[in-house]
């Protein structure tokens, strides 16, 4: 009985019982009888959990079945009792409940058929009960219950009743029964023997009889389907007769239930299907020959569906297609008919249709294998082409794949052997490797993805076609190359990563595209089994890369960097356990495992350290992600932590999985258990991490690893905070040390009173955490109210935060500016609803009976005040405070708020500190109130609604009293509309929307009806808001009053009817629809105006989805209507309306990865979906065609309908369909006098005309144009036909366009016409549509007719020539003369601009060219340089210039020019430390110009002249290369680039482009190798290394200053000294290793030393001094300030900096002292010797990273072994 949850459970407890009790079967069947007799005694109703187990062993087991055959009376008296109490229910009618009873029925119909029989169909047995339970079962299907689910499986059930029937025909006549009774309504029904008096449907929603035909065709008996009608002698049988016509009508007309009627629609096809010999047998002939009717109707049916955007029909149309192409060839073979028309017209219909349009693909997968793949390919060449589009837009890019699989696997079919790879490459081997080598992401990923490794599972010789094809080294080349080898690797095995591979791959991990990047980081962790090591090359691979790329800036990057590692965890984890259980590890070789298992646990181990490092203040954002990214994995991956959610990639847990237990059983049957064998696999994971313990390594929760994730709770940015947070909460042990704990508590009461939000954001997921991380021993230490006294810790805290926000409140009610100054209420709200909401252990404690009571008083007062602080802060601004407050039902204007808080500051200031009322700027008083206010009451919108989801839920335990009586939800529901009727600010109104949705929904979907009606109350009220009169100005109009509305209607179950929806939509389509009275007033707001922009805010939410299509026609209607309306705000509504609901009706907006417009609905597809909506269209639409005599010209929504039109695609009907009715209205506004209409008119008739009427049409517009200019009438209507001509040549949305032969005959009319490009034409404007006309003809016209176009062009165009020189060579040219007038700076610009983008694009950039430029004077340079330096044209000719100058000195500087390259080097510092964008790109677009030329002419000592400038080119490339602009940086790495040792001779550019930290680092290794002895190199780094006053950081920090609102930003957020610093370490401690004595680098070093020597050696000391003290008062204390200071500390990034800072020049400054020897002993200050300097620095170095102020760069034996922590070189 406690398995009846599970089925399969249920099936393995039952074979065990049943092996226990052989040969004691009657002792067995006795007790189980027993058992299921006790379930209700005496007929009273069934409890849910009665049901299901009456379901469970009616369908799972034997017994039960034979027990409920024996006891069938008894158990349908309980299933007839409890459906009919459930249905008279008024607290559960919709419930599970009822949905449980009508399974029962379901089950015992279908596994006791022959019991159930006598019972309906025979005379003697016939029985009351089940007569009774048959008029339920109807009553459910008629629409007693609004659930659709019960009434869906009550048509089931009926249809499992019909077949019972022990002749066919009883079934036919019980059936017809049934369909007699849906179309009277009411009557008697005789079903077998049961006749019985069916009540009247009393609310028809046409439901019924989509209920019956899907339960017939779910589950009735074939037999009875193709049973021939006898009585009837039109008929056949009531498949085809009864039941098609049935889902026929329901395609037509239920539109809320589409799902369910194309779902009915596939079953009929698979009936047919199934029952075609017996059909055969009845008619004699074919079911769907050509010319029936049925044939017909089921190919408009599927095709005018194929395009529907309701979810999950797609598959439905999908399986109709396929099924009634298998009908059709069943046919065809059985009457052996070889025509098949059906084929060639879908194939026809397929090839017209746009390729845009997915529909399209779908019959064209379907049709392959009956035509085959090379007719299909003959008759669509296109197709590779269009299937290559679509692999770029992702909405079309599965059902392009599907094609293409098709395809292939047909020709495959067709050709076996050597031949099926060249007949595949000819085809598909373009679009493949076209594909791949894509720059565009999209294609190439949705290639890589959905192809390429099907491809060579098909094709294995594929590979090496395509292999040829990615041979090059750009990025496109290396990302293909690297994604066919991953797939290869998956189809065949992974291959060896050795020479000429391992070189490519290795450059693919240090390009600069990300996503060659990734694809080889994939390559590198991926492998088809989990249990493959990782080789020594691939750890050694991983361990160069991670560090490179913790701070990309791409968050898709981070997860996606994330995943491939964790893969690679779970190999090494696998691999290591493998090898702990004695088993060889997946493709490990004999004798290789013997260090493996040492070398994945120091993996581990730095990766570990590696996250740890790089989780300190000091880090960037990116950096901190990705770091908590890889912890995370590295957690859930090598701990034995269990989630219970996570299904895989758990870790193999340390004892074996729960067993169900079977004492009860054996208790029962009196046998004695055997023992089951222990799995001696079971603790690995434990053994594992004992092993890498006792190495040393995997101290996962050591308290630096603590301290560090503690430091990310308090960062600046939600994401660090809550993902340090549940890796906190999660892996880390309960409790947390009770000084930190303590600490963290201090920290978080000071955050929650900052009047920042994120700063109180970061207090409340401190307090967050501590609740989760405490124990009762923890809330005594932290002192909370009531601690001794509640037993509860989460409602201990709970309380603690309620009574903080009460004194928080009680401030606010004396002083507002203090309260939102020093004690703002949205923190404390915040960690209320973190807390109560997100804490299992808190809802955990909420359902317990003891704490109810607590619980509920503890609900009730937080209600309440929440509800007083929101009247008091909406009161504050309308100016007014108090009870009156939440009298005023409008919105304040901006105005009023402002005046409001300009009296509250004055009232505080007094009057003599007025402020200046001129200001334009917000005063920060002013900013604190507005803050304070708007996210409180944001704050409180979301605890509310959470809270009503939560103590709502169905799943509370039965028998306890509400933690959220009524009283109380009548007072949220009054906060609520308080906030959405008083509240202008959208975010507020946004915040507070997503809460009341939830309390809707939570009030809707609860059994209580006096629940139910609170949400029912406040939508009448608000319609009775609306339509009443109105006394304020449109300006007080709130943001929240139509939310309100669609809040309350988006509660509404989905499953369900929707009647709140379908009431609030007529009222508000009456209301808006009402006559605007005759004195209506514009300064105030109109009933219709806020209708219809309540509908608009209905119809853009995206919760309502479909339910809103079924009202799209009257209101489209409406909104078209509103656009006449003399009043400017009912038009504006209207046009709003009208442009959601257009969005709405064509689905999102979307465009593939070339640009052109993607997929749309067709016209011909659009009508039939709404076919109310093309009748309301075409009205307006032949309206606007015939304005009124005198009217005007223009109809006022005549716009509206032409830009909807213009909006969707071709179709491919024929003449009579109905978008053919639009085709003459549309051609009669060629001659509208207004152009906009003209132009809109031409774009709208496109989809109009289907392709096989486009040529008729333009062969009638162009004998319709004039021939000569006495037949002109009307310039508008030439005009007009000549721009819908050129719409309809134009390249249409996924058309080929029309052929050459085709248009010839246009083209002999065109050339009759030719006087309209003459000046005998005097409109310029119709001849320049003529000539686009001609333009776009793809004929070649007559030779004389040509020479005409040529004359009047040149007639026009004047002197010019028709011909030009070549583009740089003309700039090049004039350059000189243009720098030297240079008036018109916007000229010189775009002159410039040009010039350089000649030069960036390599098909326009020649060996000419570049000598062109090299033989400029240096004249232009000078002029450059000059505009630079002194003439500060802006910013973007400043950019332009400094870009051209470096343009000509890369092509002409020599060794003479050292002063003019110094002025160039001064003019990139400028601009590369501006704070401009512009300035800086163009600085690193200038380095990426020019400086490698400087460069290398200086390492190979041709100019040593220019070292200097050398050097500063390199320093000004590691400053570009932090740039917190990635276009900056990519810049900067492409000059980095250019200076790797071994450049790439392949590309044009000369060299393969590396990633941002792969520059720096080979920057630094170029200063080091080759300018290392130079004395500038050492100050050039030391200028990398900030000076910070560590002292004066932390006398800030005990400071302790109030925060204030506004914080100062960083000026470079990318940027991250402290990690440079401990990059540059050890380039710094390698030159002084090259110091000779006495040099000029060793005096450079001395003066360093002199300079900073006693000042490091100072701090260190002060450090070693503040650090001690806080470790004694700490200890001593435990509490006070001094803790809370350390945690403070611990966050504070500006001290994690300087410290690193000091450590590594302190560091600097041991190497030098050591290397200097007696030359440093005369420096003053330091009297101490390296030695002691060096001891001193370990243990400061110790001391700090004790309290996380330091990584701690060295534990256990890994580290030497994988590499440098945050990407030190």
């Amino acid at each position: 009985m406690e398995a009846t949850g599970s089925s399969s459970s249920f099936q393995k407890l039952e074979r065990l019982v049943t092996q226990l009790a052989v040969g004691k079967e009657a002792l067995l069947a006795q007790e189980v009888g027993i058992l299921l007799a006790g379930l209700v005694p005496q007929g009273e109703v069934l409890s849910p959990q009665d049901l299901q187990s009456v379901c469970m062993f009616l369908e799972e087991s034997r017994l039960g079945r034979q027990h409920w055959q024996q006891n069938l009376a008894q158990l349908l008296q309980h299933l007839a009792t409890t459906l009919g109490w459930v249905l008279q229910s008024q607290t559960m009618p919709d419930s599970t409940w009822g949905y449980l009873v009508i399974k029962a029925c379901l089950q015992l119909f279908q596994v006791l058929p022959k019991d159930v029989a006598p019972l309906v169909w025979s005379v003697e047995g016939k029985n009351e009960t089940l007569q009774r339970l048959l008029r339920l079962l109807l009553e459910v299907a008629w629409g007693k219950t609004r659930n659709r689910d019960m009434r869906l499986l009550a048509g089931t059930a009926l249809s499992m009743l019909v077949n019972t029937a022990p002749q066919p025909q009883h079934g036919v006549s019980a059936t017809l029964a049934l369909f007699q009774l849906l179309d009277q309504g009411t009557g008697e029904l005789k079903f077998g023997e049961l006749v019985m008096e069916v009540p009247p449907i009393l609310e028809s929603d046409g439901l019924e009889k989509l209920v019956l035909t899907r339960g017939l065709l779910t589950c009735c008996k074939t037999d009875i389907l193709s049973c021939q009608l006898e009585s009837f002698t039109h008929k056949v049988c009531l498949l085809l007769d009864v039941v098609f016509p049935a889902v026929y009508a329901l395609t037509k007309e239920q539109k809320d239930c589409h799902y369910y009627c194309f779902q009915a629609c596939t079953l009929w096809l698979q009936r047919l299907r199934d029952s075609l010999p017996a059909i055969w047998h009845l008619m004699g002939t074919r079911v769907l020959a050509q010319d029936t009717q049925l044939l017909q109707q089921l190919t408009q049916l599927v095709w005018d569906n194929a395009e529907t955007s309701v979810e999950g029909i797609s598959e439905f149309i999908q399986s109709s297609f396929r099924l009634l192409l298998e009908i059709y060839y069943l046919e065809c073979q059985h009457f052996q008919d070889q025509e098949r028309l059906l084929y060639q017209q879908i194939l026809q219909r397929v090839v017209s249709m746009p390729w845009q349009i997915k529909a399209r693909y779908v019959p064209l997968c379907s049709i392959v294998p009956y035509m085959g793949s090379q007719q299909v390919l003959d008759a669509y060449p296109d197709l590779p082409q269009h299937l290559l589009k679509c692999l770029s837009t992702n909405h079309l890019c599965p059902a392009a794949a599907e094609v293409y699989k098709a395809l292939v696997r047909q020709q495959c079919a067709e050709r076996q052997g050597a031949g099926a790879a060249e007949r595949w490459a000819l085809h598909w081997l373009p679009l493949l490797s076209g594909a791949l080598c894509s720059p565009l992401p999209i294609l190439h990923g949705n290639a890589t993805n959905h192809l390429l490794a099907w491809t060579l599972r098909q094709l294995p010789a594929a590979q090496a076609l395509l292999a040829a094809r990615c041979g090059g080294w750009d990025a496109a080349s290396l990302r293909a190359w690297v994604s066919l080898l991953r797939a290869q690797g998956s189809v065949a095995g992974p291959m060896q990563l050795q020479g000429d591979t391992l070189e490519r791959l290795r450059c693919c991990l240090r390009s600069r595209e990300d996503g060659v990047r990734l694809a080889a980081l994939g390559l590198l962790c991926c492998s088809p089994g989990t249990n493959r090591p990782l080789s020594s090359g691939e750890m050694r691979l991983l361990a160069e890369f991670l560090p490179l790329n913790l701070n990309c800036d791409s968050s898709s990057f981070r997860q996606l960097l994330q995943a491939s590692v964790r893969k690679a965890l779970v190999r090494l984890r696998d691999s290591s356990l493998a090898q702990l259980r004695g088993k060889a590890a997946q493709g490990t070789k004999p004798g290789e495992g013997a260090g493996q298992l040492e070398r994945a646990v120091g993996f581990v181990e730095w990766l570990l350290q590696l996250s740890i490092a790089s989780l300190g203040p000091g880090s960037n954002y990116q950096r901190k992600k990705t770091a908590l990214l890889l912890l995370a994995a590295v957690l859930e991956t090598c701990t034995d932590t269990w989630s219970p959610n996570r299904k895989k990639g758990q870790p193999p847990s340390k004892h074996g999985q729960p067993t169900w237990s079977i004492t009860q059983a054996a208790g029962v049957l009196s046998v004695n258990l055997i023992s089951l064998p222990h799995d001696p696999t079971t603790g690995t994971m434990a053994t594992l991490l004992s092993y890498a313990r006792e190495s040393g390594c995997w101290d996962f929760f050591s308290h630096t690893n603590l301290l560090a994730l503690l430091s990310c709770l308090q960062d600046s940015t939600n994401e660090i905070r809550d993902l340090a947070s549940e890796l906190l909460i999660r892996y880390f042990p309960v409790p947390l040390p009770e000084p930190t704990a303590l600490a963290l508590f201090q920290l978080a009461q000071e955050a929650l009173g900052s009047p920042r939000v994120q700063e109180a954001e970061t207090g409340a997921v401190l307090m967050k955490t501590i609740l989760q991380k405490s124990d009762s021993a923890t809330m005594k230490i932290l002192a909370l109210h009531a601690a001794s006294t509640v037993p509860s810790q989460g409602l201990c805290f709970a309380q603690h935060l309620l009574h903080v926000l009460q004194a928080q409140y009680a401030i606010a009610c004396q002083d507002l500016l203090q309260a939102a100054a020093s004690a703002p209420m949205h923190g404390t709200v915040t960690a209320l609803r973190r807390c109560l909401l997100q804490v299992p252990e808190v809802a955990t404690s909420m359902q317990a009976a003891e704490l109810a009571q607590s619980w509920q008083e503890f609900f009730s007062s937080l209600v309440t005040t929440v509800r007083d602080i929101t009247s008091l802060l909406l009161g504050a601004l309308q100016s007014q405070q108090g009870p009156g407050a939440d009298e005023q039902a409008a919105a304040p204007s901006f105005a009023d708020m402002g005046n409001a808080i300009f009296s509250l500051i004055t009232m505080r200031k007094g009057q003599g500190q007025e402020e200046d009322e001129d200001s334009v700027l917000l005063s920060e008083e002013h900013s604190l109130i507005l803050t304070c206010c708007w996210v409180s009451v944001k704050e409180i919108g979301l605890l509310l609604g959470g809270l009503a989801e939560l103590l709502l839920a169905p799943a509370q335990p039965a028998g306890l009293a509400p933690l959220l009586p009524l009283p109380t939800l009548q007072t949220a529901a009054r906060v609520f509309q308080e906030i959405l009727l008083r509240c202008r600010h959208w975010g507020a109104v946004e915040g507070c929307s997503m809460g009341f949705t939830k309390f809707c929904a939570a009030l809707l979907n609860h059994p209580d009806m006096k629940l139910q009606a609170i949400p029912q109350t406040m939508l009448e009220q608000g319609l009775e808001a609306l339509s009443g009169p109105r006394s304020s100005s449109v300006t007080r109009r709130a943001a929240g009053f139509p939310m309100l509305f669609l809040c309350i209607v988006s509660g509404e179950a989905p499953a369900e009817a929707r009647p709140l929806l379908t009431c609030c939509i007529h009222t508000l389509l009456a209301l808006a629809a009402t006559v605007l009275p005759q004195d209506w007033d514009q300064t105030l707001d109109l009933p219709q105006v806020c209708a219809l922009h309540v509908l608009q805010t209905l119809v853009r939410g995206t919760g309502l989805g479909a339910a809103l299509l079924r009202h799209a026609a009257p209101m489209v209607a409406l909104a078209l209507r509103g656009l006449g309306s003399p009043c400017w705000a009912m038009r504006n509504a209207a046009i709003q309306l009208f442009s959601a609901l257009t969005s709405r009706l064509l689905g999102q907006a979307r465009s593939c990865g070339e640009g052109c417009p993607a997929e749309g609905v067709s016209l011909p597809a659009f009508l039939g979906q709404h076919p109310q909506l093309g009748a309301v269209l075409l009205g307006e639409l032949a309206a606007a065609a015939e304005p009124a005599l005198g009217g005007p010209c223009l109809h006022p929504a005549l716009h509206a309908i032409l830009t909807l039109l213009a909006q969707l695609q071709p179709g491919t009907d024929g003449p009579g369909s109905p978008s053919a009715r639009f085709l003459a209205p549309l051609l009669g506004l060629a001659g509208s006098p207004i152009h906009a209409v003209r132009v809109m008119a031409a774009k709208a008739l496109v989809p109009v005309v289907c392709p096989s009427q486009r040529r008729g049409l333009l062969l009638q517009l162009a004998q319709q144009l004039p021939a000569a200019p006495g037949q002109l009438r009307s310039h508008n209507a030439l005009h007009g036909h000549l721009l819908q001509m050129r719409a309809l040549l134009g390249p249409g949305p996924g058309t080929s366009g029309l052929s050459a032969e085709e248009l010839q005959p246009v083209a002999l009319q065109l050339e009759t016409r030719g006087w309209l490009l003459t000046p005998a034409q005097r409109c310029p404007l119709v001849r320049a549509t003529f000539l686009q006309v001609l333009a776009l003809m793809p004929v070649s016209f007559s030779s004389g007719f040509t020479q005409s176009i040529r004359d009047a062009i040149n007639s026009e165009l004047g002197s010019l020539s028709l011909g030009r020189k070549q583009g740089c060579t003309e700039l090049q040219e004039t350059l000189h003369s243009v720098l030297q007038e240079r008036r018109d700076k916007e000229f010189l610009r775009l002159y410039l601009e040009a010039l350089l983008h000649l030069y960036r694009e390599p098909s326009s950039w020649t060996q000419e060219a570049s000598c062109k430029l090299q033989g400029s004077s240096a004249a232009c340079l000078e002029m450059l340089l000059h505009m630079v330096e002194a003439e500060y044209p802006g910013p973007d000719l400043l950019s332009q210039a400094l870009c051209a100058a470096s343009l000509l000195l890369a092509h002409w500087v020599g060794p003479e020019d050292s002063l003019l390259l110094g002025r160039w080097c001064a003019a990139l510092e400028d601009c590369s430390r501006s704070t401009s964008e512009v300035l800086r790109l163009a600085a690193a677009r200038s380095l990426h110009t020019a400086a490698p030329r400087v460069l290398r002419c200086c390492l190979h000592a041709a100019w040593p002249s220019f070292v200097p400038e050398a050097l500063r080119l390199i320093n000004m490339g590691i400053h570009l290369l932090q740039d917190e602009d990635r276009e900056v940086r990519h810049e900067a790495s492409g000059f980095a680039s250019f200076l790797q040792p071994e450049p790439r001779d392949l590309l044009p550019d000369g060299c393969i482009f590396v990633q941002d930290n792969v520059g720096l680092q080979g920057l630094l290794q170029l200063l080091l190798a080759e300018f290392g002895q130079h004395p500038q190199t050492f100050d050039l780094l030391l200028q990398h290394l900030p000076v910070l006053d560590i002292r004066g950081i932390v006398e800030g920090l005990e400071a302790n200053k109030a925060a204030s609102l506004y914080k100062e930003d960083e000026p470079n957020v990318f940027a991250e000294p402290a990690v440079l610093a401990w990059q540059l370490l050890p380039i710094l401690l390698q030159l002084l290793e090259k110091v000779p004595a006495g040099g000029p680098l060793c005096a450079s070093a001395l003066c360093w030393l002199a300079a900073v020597g006693p000042g490091v050696l100072h701090d260190l000391q002060y450090c070693k001094q503040r650090w001690s003290q806080g470790m004694e008062q700490h200890a001593a204390l435990k509490t006070g300030t001094a803790a809370c200071w350390g945690m403070k500390a611990l966050g504070c990034a500006k001290l994690h900096t300087a410290v690193a800072v000091l450590l590594v020049r302190a560091r600097v400054v041991v190497q030098a002292l050591q290397v200097l020897g007696e030359s440093a002993s005369t420096v003053p200050g330091l009297g101490c010797s390296a030695q002691e300097l060096e001891q001193e620095l370990v243990l400061v170095q110790e001391l700090l990273a004790q309290h996380g102020l330091t990584p701690v760069l060295s534990q256990g034996n890994a580290m030497g072994k994988m590499g440098p922590l945050l990407g030190a070189t």
